[in-house]
């Protein structure tokens, strides 16, 4: 069994282009299923049936899963079965035709335009770190990137002049995000002066954009910190970097932006991803008809 979920992983990782993040994330769910299989003497998933998914499933309710977590493992189960199909493993899929388990929608926590502008309006220190958090708050917001496209960038992805970063997203797909106004003005000033109080002349150098105290780059752990300590001081607790990204996509669509050029600004493979954001805050929409439409004012005769 082993051996064959790290086939599997190697094809994702080859041939998928899955990120390490992804690779690991499968890993443990596969071994997770590799463990009930063999609790109930099941040595290999070609054997398993699909009475066996469905009791893995069963399982994974009575250990308190979130519906979201039971979904992602049995799609994982879905298309680790697939493959071994389609590889030769075994001539049967016990997961075929077998439906995931609905998620109840939920909607992404965002800030309104007022929230954002006191985040981003508090006071930060002067010094290095300072000109950072606050660069950092404004890329995320202002370009709407994912904290890991953040802690990614490289200074050769920065075309400032032109108003473009080249962002590396899911999967290893390259986007290029425009970055204009506060947000550009925020992180030009952080590399003229702070970035270069954080580089260590004696540490290894980094093409990282943004850095850490010892001249490293700056983790994703850390940007929680920033962002969360941010968020407290405006009085939300818990704040969420992806946060900031809803945000963005909140608020474009709200000023009028085009869902299909929001889609490609966050790099959303699917339409149908984007598309959260119009069910999020409708309420400009109810002003623009009440502002609009010939009867929306008329009171009946």
């Amino acid at each position: 069994m082993e051996g064959l979920v790290r086939e599997y992983l190697a094809h994702l990782s080859v041939e998928r282009g899955s990120s390490s993040k992804t690779i690991e994330a499968y890993g443990r769910d596969l071994r997770d299923y590799a463990a009930f299989l063999e609790k109930h003497g099941i040595g290999s998933a070609t054997a398993a049936s699909r009475g066996d998914v469905v009791g893995y499933e069963a399982d994974l309710i009575a250990r308190a899963y979130a519906p979201a977590s039971i979904e992602r493992h049995m799609s994982v189960l879905k298309g680790f079965h697939r493959f071994l199909v389609r590889e030769g493993h075994t001539e049967c899929d016990p997961t075929d035709s077998l439906r995931l388990p609905k998620v109840p929608s939920t909607l992404p926590d965002v800030l309104g335009v007022e929230q954002m502008d006191a985040l981003l309006a508090q006071p930060f220190d002067e010094g290095p770190r300072g000109l950072r958090d606050r660069a950092l708050l404004e890329v995320l917001y202002g370009c709407g990137l994912r904290v890991s496209e953040l802690v990614g960038l490289d200074r050769d992805s920065l075309l400032l002049d032109e108003g473009l970063v080249r962002v590396v997203g899911k999967g290893g797909k390259e986007r290029v995000a425009p970055i204009a106004g506060i947000a550009l003005c925020c992180l030009r000033r952080y590399l003229d002066e702070g970035r270069p109080g954080l580089a260590k002349p004696s540490a290894k150098a980094t093409p990282a954009v943004f850095l850490n105290a010892r001249g490293g780059r700056l983790t994703r752990q850390s940007v929680h910190r920033v962002v969360a300590r941010a968020g407290l001081s405006i009085g939300v607790g818990n704040l969420h970097p992806h946060t900031l990204r809803h945000s963005f996509a909140t608020h474009m669509l709200a000023g009028g932006a085009d869902l299909r050029a929001i889609q490609e600004m966050l790099g959303h493979s699917d339409i149908s991803t984007t598309q959260v954001y119009t069910h999020v805050d409708q309420s400009h929409i109810k002003a623009e008809y009440l502002a609009a439409h010939p009867r929306a004012k008329a009171a009946p005769h």
